[in-house]
C-alpha cells in the first residue's frame, strides 16, 4: 500500500474522510498520516483507516486533492502536566525522518504519548533527547524512556549543569562557583562536556540512590541503544559561520530547515576554562542556562525558551546585541537594543518561558515578539502558572492585534466531582464487609467503585504545531468527543508585504 498525508486545504475549511455513501465520518487535519489502498476513478482516494489497529479498521475515502505526498514538519507540546515536553517530527520519512524529545516532563504522560503516536516504538531509535536543564518537572518523565533497553537515542543532549548526587546547594553542581578577578563574574566551571565525564560522575554509583538526576544519568550510560550523551551550548555545537547549530540541522545539512542553539552561552571563565556564568541564586543559574532552540523553517520560526529568567533574560539580551549593561526601560537605548535583539530572537512562535512564570522581561518579549505563545503548565501545583499577571503581558508583546495564547493547562478537559480518596475509602468498607460477600460479588463491586476513580482527562491538552515553510497552523483536540468536530485550529501565512496574517 501507498501513503499519502492530509494537506492544507487553501480555502480553509476542515478537512473530513467519508463513508462509501459520502457521509463525513471523522475530521482529520493536515499532516496526518493515510494509507492507500487505491485511487478511484472519481478523484477519490481509498484509505486503509486506522490500519496499525486490526480491531478498528474500516475502508474510508478522502479526495486525492486534499492529500500531499510530503507532511509537514510537526511539533507536538504534550501536556505532561507541571512541567516541559514537546516532540519534535521533521518532515522526512523512512531513513531521514528525525525525531527529537526536548524534554519529557515529570511523570508518565510523554512515554503514554509516545506510546499512542508510534504505536511501534519500543526498539525504535529517537534521533535526539534534549534534557533542557536538572529541574524534575523537565527531566524525569524520561527516566522510564531511558531505563528501557528496547527504546534507543542516537544522542541525549543536556545543558551541561549537572547535579551530583551530593548534599549542599552548589556542591550539587560540582563547588561554588568562581570569581574572575578581572571581570568581577563568577562562574561555574564544573561542566560536564561528554559522554566520559558523565560515565566518571554516574557510572559507578549506587543502584538505590535516591538522587533523581543521577539516576537519570546512570540509565542513560547503561542503555546500550543511547550512542553518546553529551553538552549542547553555543560552544558545543556545529558552528558554522560563527553561529551555533544543533548537530545535524545546520545550513550545511540542507534539510530546508534548521535548529540554531541560542543558549546556554558558554564563556571563558577563571583560567580560560570554558564555564557558565552565575545568574544569582543557584535555581536561577540552572534555569537560566536552559538548552535555548530556535527552529527556522522557510518563513516560520519557533522559540523553546526554556526556563529563562529575568536574569537570564537581561544576560542573552546583552550578550547578542554586544551592550556591556542593560538599558533602563523606555530609554532610546532600550528600545534599540530590541531592535537589534529581534534580528536573533524573533519567532512567529513561542513556547513560553518557565510555565508561565511572571519573571520574565518585557523587552525579552519585544524581542521575540511572536504571534502565538505556547504555555506548558500543570494544574496541580503551587505556582500558579501561567501568572494571571503575565498572560496580559503575552498580549501587548505579542505580534498582530490579537496575538494567540494556547496553554496545554488551559486546553486539557476533565469531570468534574471526581474523588479518589473517597473511592479509597469506599474500597476500605467493602474489604470490611468482605466475609460477608462471595469473592465473585467482592471482586465485582470494586471493579465497579474502581471505575469512577479512572483519569478524570477527557480531552489532553496537548498542543500542535504544524508548518511546511510557507503556512503554519497550530491546533488542540475541542472538547465535545465528536469524531466530526475534533479540531480547533489557527491558520497563519505570510501576505505580498512580508505582514505574517491569519488565515482560518
Amino acid at each position: 500500500m501507498a501513503h499519502r498525508f492530509v494537506a492544507l486545504r487553501k480555502d480553509g475549511k476542515k478537512t473530513y474522510l467519508h463513508d462509501e455513501a459520502g457521509r463525513k465520518v471523522r475530521e482529520v487535519i493536515w499532516g496526518d498520516y493515510l494509507t492507500v489502498k487505491r485511487a478511484l476513478d472519481d478523484g477519490r482516494l481509498e484509505i486503509d483507516w486506522a490500519a496499525r489497529s486490526p480491531d478498528k479498521r474500516r475502508t474510508l475515502y478522502i479526495a486525492a486533492e486534499d492529500t500531499v505526498e510530503r507532511r509537514p514538519l510537526e511539533i507536538v507540546f504534550v501536556d505532561v502536566g507541571q512541567g516541559d515536553g514537546a516532540v519534535l517530527i521533521s518532515p522526512e520519512t523512512g531513513k531521514d525522518e528525525r525525531i527529537i524529545i526536548i524534554d519529557a516532563g515529570k511523570e508518565g504522560n510523554m512515554r503514554a504519548f509516545l506510546n499512542a503516536r508510534f504505536k511501534s516504538y519500543r526498539g525504535f531509535n529517537f534521533h535526539a533527547a534534549v534534557v533542557t536543564h536538572p529541574d524534575n518537572d523537565h527531566y524525569l518523565g524520561f527516566q522510564a524512556l531511558f531505563s528501557d533497553h528496547k527504546i534507543g537515542f542516537r544522542t541525549v543532549y543536556h545543558n551541561g549543569l549537572v547535579e551530583r548526587a551530593v548534599t549542599g546547594t552548589w556542591a550539587k553542581l560540582g563547588g561554588e562557583p568562581v570569581p574572575d578577578p578581572a571581570s568581577g563574574v563568577s562562574y561555574v566551571t564544573a561542566l560536564a562536556v561528554d559522554k566520559a565525564d558523565l560515565t566518571r560522575l554516574f557510572g559507578a554509583l549506587p543502584a538505590n540512590t535516591r538522587y533523581e538526576f543521577p539516576k537519570l544519568m546512570r540509565a542513560a550510560l547503561q542503555n546500550p541503544k543511547i550512542k553518546t550523551l553529551r553538552m549542547l551550548s553555543t560552544e558545543h555545537a556545529k558552528l558554522e559561520g560563527g553561529v551555533a547549530w544543533m548537530p545535524d540541522f545546520a545550513p550545511s545539512n540542507r534539510r530546508g530547515y534548521t535548529i540554531r542553539v541560542l543558549g546556554p552561552v558558554v564563556e571563558k571563565g577563571p583560567g580560560g576554562k570554558p564555564a557558565l556564568r552565575r545568574l544569582k541564586s543557584y535555581g536561577e543559574t540552572k534555569n537560566g542556562h536552559s538548552v535555548l532552540l530556535r527552529l527556522q523553517y522557510g518563513q516560520f520560526s519557533v522559540l523553546f525558551g526554556g526556563d529563562l529568567n529575568e536574569p537570564a533574560e537581561k544576560f542573552l539580551l546583552q550578550h547578542y546585541t554586544g551592550r556591556a549593561t542593560f538599558p533602563k526601560p523606555g530609554t532610546p537605548d532600550h528600545d534599540a537594543m530590541v531592535a537589534e535583539a529581534q534580528k536573533t530572537f524573533r519567532s512567529e512562535v513561542m513556547k513560553s518561558c518557565h510555565h508561565g512564570s511572571e519573571k520574565v522581561t518585557d523587552a525579552f518579549l519585544a524581542a521575540v515578539n511572536p504571534a502565538a505563545f505556547i504555555i506548558s503548565s500543570g494544574d496541580q501545583e503551587g505556582h500558579v502558572h501561567p501568572r494571571p499577571d503575565l498572560l496580559g503581558r503575552l498580549g501587548r508583546y505579542g505580534r498582530g492585534d490579537a496575538p494567540v495564547i494556547l496553554s496545554t493547562e488551559l486546553q486539557r478537559s476533565s469531570r468534574p466531582l471526581e474523588d479518589g480518596a473517597q473511592v479509597q475509602k469506599l474500597l476500605d468498607r467493602i474489604d470490611a464487609l468482605a466475609t460477608a460477600l462471595s469473592p465473585e460479588a467482592l471482586d465485582a463491586i470494586k471493579l465497579d467503585v474502581k471505575e469512577l476513580a479512572r483519569s478524570n482527562v477527557e480531552v489532553y491538552g496537548a498542543i500542535y504545531l504544524k508548518t511546511d515553510g510557507e503556512r503554519l497552523m497550530t491546533a488542540f483536540r475541542i472538547e465535545t468527543g465528536s469524531e466530526l468536530e475534533k479540531w480547533f485550529s489557527f491558520r497563519y501565512a505570510f501576505n505580498a508585504k512580508g505582514e505574517l496574517v491569519r488565515t482560518d
